[in-house]
């Protein structure tokens, strides 16, 4: 999906609406001065009737789900919504009275043209045709043919209902990515919306954005996203010059003029800072800069410009906007009106936060998740319902199929050594010792199971975090913590290892004052296997998203370990239909 800007032609548009406000609100064409309560109780009035031919001209335009004159003229995905809302006011025309636009229609088009700032595109919603359309109405042609008028509210019907539904729960089903998210549950009566919310509204931009995801991440991306578009427009984007090895501080580098304009205009690099316009060494307080800017970015903040930071350096403003736009696409699937407060991990930020009611943060660490390429971990939500402290390990059959089985074949003790042993369905151990041929078998087959004793060098650790799920993912302690460490941090099998086990656990038992600290550390070191149920389940959500905005403000970027940007966006530039 491509960001777009107003354009001349918009801007034309925007002029247009602007002026057909004014005809509507200030100077009347006969000389007598219209009032606003004037418009109102035009628009208040009824809907545009139309002619027998005229009915059946938008009867046919409906039936047909295509209308030649919209960008993406294909709307059969919204065919049935669109003869409900139709039939509803018996085949006449909402947006259009005494051959005029409505107040309500011009405020939807004022909308429309500004789309960009939500992250979409005014192409995608006819920017560029409006004016057309409006020159065809009143006040601007004083004999409007009813054809004209049809095919105007058709079209303002169809983008309304798509603008309402791509702010509301997005434009296309997670469910085609084989993400784990329903939007079913979210979605408008679209037909009935418009009509009780939009058509009469005194404030269309009011009701317009009560679509809108509630949370406070989302909003702060919408305005680091304003942000961007403008910095896109300020920075030409010219590539920094190459370098043959990493730039250390106090080294000459040609690319420092560059350098300075750019990390100055993303606010890495104080509005204050004192660089001479010449400058040609690399030093503070550009090195500082350098250092947040990597940080910002996901990587080691050591300040050396390295080719890794100078790729980084080199991505254009307009690509960071396109990023921000599918992260915005994915806010759109999450629910809304949760009744609990959440736990999230994004996993290309490889972090976890947990939320009060009011989405304020009250804990965060960092992640290990899937390994890139071969056991990602899923998109998807749940609930948790319960803690296990000193875990078992269940190893999963592919794992042992392609890990363990053929060290088993080459050394029978090999589970012994390793802490682990043979259990059946019923988790009856069969063998704590050497491996028989004939258990070997029976493990090949999928009879017998094998797993991992409880304790420190369990590889799920001391807790683990069960929100049962078809995925079979959950979240766990992990004896190797070094890996918390590193900068990126894809190292697992597909479930989500956590930095502080101990404190997600006080966390998410906090109903229970008995569940403190010391208990907790009791616990993981106490019985093995000891569940704990939750008082209230918790909503989990494993998602997905490149562009982080955190409380203070700071815009992240991070990299698209497993494609999923590439593949949203390569989706939505197909245009409309988009996968439902």
């Amino acid at each position: 999906m491509k960001g777009s800007r107003i354009s001349t032609g918009l801007a034309l548009v925007l002029a247009l609406v602007a002026t057909s406000l004014w005809w509507s609100y200030g100077c009347g064409y006969t000389g007598s001065a219209r009032t606003q309560s004037e418009a109102a109780a035009r628009s208040a009035g009824p809907p545009q009737q139309l002619s027998p031919e005229g009915q059946e001209s938008l009867r046919t335009v409906i039936k047909g789900g295509n209308l030649s004159d919209l960008r993406w003229p294909d709307f059969s995905d919204y065919q049935k919504h669109t003869q409900k809302f139709y039939e509803s006011y018996g085949y006449s025309l909402p947006w259009v009275r005494g051959m005029e636009p409505t107040a309500q229609a011009q405020q939807v088009i004022a909308l429309l043209l500004q789309a960009e700032q939500k992250g979409l595109a005014a192409e995608d919603y006819d920017g560029p045709r409006w004016s057309d359309r409006l020159a065809k109405l009143k006040p601007a042609a004083p004999q409007p043919s009813e054809a004209d008028a049809v095919r105007f509210d058709v079209a303002l019907t169809v983008c309304l209902m798509r603008y309402i539904s791509d702010l509301h729960v997005g434009k296309v089903n997670p469910k085609h990515f084989d993400f784990g998210l329903d939007i079913k549950t979210k979605k408008y009566d679209l037909p009935e919306f418009l009509k009780e919310n939009v058509v009469d509204a005194s404030d269309v931009v009011g009701v317009v954005a009560k679509v809108e995801p509630p949370y406070p991440g989302y909003r702060r991306t919408i305005q680091a996203l304003h942000g961007y578009l403008e910095f896109a427009k300020e920075y030409d984007g010219s590539s920094f010059p190459a370098i043959q090895k990493a730039i250390a501080p106090g080294d000459s580098y040609q690319g420092v003029p560059q350098l300075t304009r750019l990390l100055r205009l993303v606010g890495d690099l104080p509005a204050n800072a004192s660089v001479p316009a010449d400058a040609t060494v690399y030093q503070d307080p550009l090195v500082d800069a350098v250092k947040r800017f990597q940080g910002r970015h996901g990587r080691v903040q050591d300040g050396k410009i390295t080719t890794q930071t100078l790729a980084d350096l080199n991505v254009p403003l307009t690509s960071r906007v396109q990023q921000m736009q599918l992260t915005l696409e994915r806010w759109r699937w999450l629910p809304i009106g949760l009744h609990a407060a959440p736990i999230v991990a994004n996993i290309p930020e490889f972090r976890l936060r947990a939320y009060d009611e009011n989405y304020n943060i009250a804990l965060s660490m960092n992640v290990v998740v899937g390994k890139a390429y071969d056991h990602d971990t899923p998109v998807f939500s749940d609930t948790m319902q319960y803690v296990v402290f000193r875990p078992y390990w269940s190893v999963p059959y592919s794992i042992a199929k392609n890990e363990f089985l053929p060290r088993i074949a080459r050394d029978p003790d090999y589970l012994t050594k390793k802490g682990f042993e043979v259990v059946n369905s019923r988790q009856e151990v069969v063998t704590s010792g050497a491996v028989t041929g004939d258990v070997l078998a029976q493990l090949r087959a999928g009879k017998l199971f094998i797993r991992q004793l409880p304790g420190p060098k369990n590889s799920l650790g001391l807790a683990k975090f069960i929100f049962p799920n078809s995925f079979n993912v959950y979240m766990h302690d992990s004896p190797e913590q070094a890996f918390f460490a590193k900068s990126r941090r894809d190292f697992s099998h597909g479930c989500i290892r956590l930095e502080r086990p101990a404190d997600l656990a006080v966390w998410v038992l906090r109903d229970d004052p008995r569940w403190n600290m010391d208990r907790v550390r009791a616990a993981m070191n106490g019985n093995p296997n000891q569940q704990v149920n939750l008082a209230h389940p918790i909503p989990v959500f494993i998602v997905y998203g490149t562009v982080i905005v955190t409380e203070d403000g700071v815009v992240h970027f991070y990299d698209d370990i497993y494609g999923h940007d590439a593949a949203l966006e390569k989706v939505l530039a197909k245009g409309y239909p988009y996968p439902g």
